[in-house]
């Protein structure tokens, strides 16, 4: 008994240091949240207890609609390239039988270490409507396809979530190939034996193994996409008017510039909600898929 006590007092040593960071740094900030979409406040007076008329002035807000089609939209394109492109480009990359192939790897990770800044501007280069790259070599090919394409409320937006696709595209093709790699090459030798063809292999070798890779893709791109703020903020400054606005710009946006704190804790408490419903559902999928394949087995 004596020992077990022991054990457990280790124990709560242990896990104390994490337990009070994790209430500093998670569990206050969001009770604090919690409280403050409840008040009329400007971040420096007192404010004043108003309980959920920031909530339902949210949800009854066209721009609330705005901002939650801009997250899907974004999320739509931040998952065609995580899931579609970054794992295409693993599975040639893997295939290629060449000396270039560490510097095609470094290529298309490179983005993800650069900062978004530099990346912004890069990307407002080669978009600018008068002497962009893009519009440039549709001029040089004769065609008279040119748009303003951050200016224009159908385009601006998915401008602004193909610039994060593109940044990111590389930290979902590095974990596909590094799961790829790690893959022991017997499985796929027994399957050429058996007379499997290349897709069979993967269907039924590649892609089982790359569930946990899968699953960070799915987690960062909802994350990103939900808590778009950066490549918005420089790109486009949640314009034209107000159609490239997320739920995170938004916050910024009321919090900070208009001092409407207590409206801005009320959005960040929806985001956070949203964040842990997005999450919630892909780990149900995951799970129970593992289900599944563990019934097969």
């Amino acid at each position: 008994m004596k020992k077990f006590k022991n054990y457990s007092l280790t124990l709560i040593l242990f896990v104390a240091p994490t337990l009070l960071l994790f209430t500093v740094l998670v569990a206050y900030p969001i009770v604090e949240a919690l409280y403050g979409g409840m008040l009329d406040w400007d971040g420096i007076s007192s404010g004043t207890w108003i309980g959920f008329e920031n909530y339902k002035k949210l949800f009854t807000s066209s721009l609330f609609l705005l901002c939650q089609k801009n997250t899907l939209i974004y999320l739509a394109v931040m998952l065609g390239y995580m899931l579609i492109i970054g794992m295409l480009a693993a599975l040639l990359l893997v295939a290629i039988r060449s000396k270039m192939r560490d510097l095609f790897r470094s290529a298309f990770f490179l983005p993800v270490i650069i900062s978004s800044t530099v990346v912004c501007q890069m990307w407002l280069s080669i978009f600018n409507f008068d002497s962009g790259l893009l519009n440039k070599i549709f001029e040089m090919l004769g065609v008279t396809y040119r748009q303003e394409w951050l200016t224009n409320s159908n385009t601006a937006i998915l401008v602004v979530a193909f610039v994060s696709a593109w940044q990111y595209m590389g930290l979902a093709f590095m974990m596909y190939y590094t799961n790829i790699r790690s893959i022991p090459e017997e499985y796929f030798e027994a399957a050429k034996i058996d007379g499997a063809s290349v897709l069979q292999m993967h269907r039924h070798i590649t892609f089982p193994m790359l569930q946990e890779a899968l699953r960070f893709c799915l987690v960062f791109a909802t994350s990103t996409a939900i808590n778009a703020f950066d490549t918005i903020f420089i790109m486009t400054n949640g314009g034209p008017g107000d159609y490239t606005n997320t739920l995170a710009y938004l916050m910024y946006k009321t919090a900070f510039i208009r001092g409407k704190y207590g409206y801005g804790c009320a959005v960040a408490v929806i985001i956070v909600i949203e964040c842990e419903i997005f999450y919630s559902i892909i780990n149900k999928l995951f799970n129970r898929h593992d289900i599944y394949k563990e019934r097969s087995c």
